[in-house]
């Protein structure tokens, strides 16, 4: 069962440059799914953590704790190994 979370309060304003196809995708996603485009990409972006790749990255340079703390890998930083 997966619990409601609260939503990110943290959030910050970035300036990205991004497709017009995706900011199109993004919008109708996020209609289609009943959430706003902003919810959408957050959530969406979180499943770059899923990347095996991107994992044993992370891991080889688990020593940046902020870095860890900030993508909400903090068990990584009590000595687990990603993947």
């Amino acid at each position: 069962m997966q619990f409601i979370k609260p939503k990110n309060n943290n959030a910050d304003k970035v300036d990205w440059l991004i497709s017009e196809q995706v900011r199109e995708i993004v919008k109708n996603y996020a209609e289609y799914c009943e959430y706003s485009e902003s919810e959408v990409v957050d959530m969406f972006l979180k499943n770059l953590l899923k990347d095996e790749g991107f994992l044993k990255w992370i891991d080889g340079i688990r020593h940046n704790k902020r870095m860890l703390r900030k993508m909400g890998l903090e068990e990584f930083m009590e000595g687990e190994k990603l993947g």
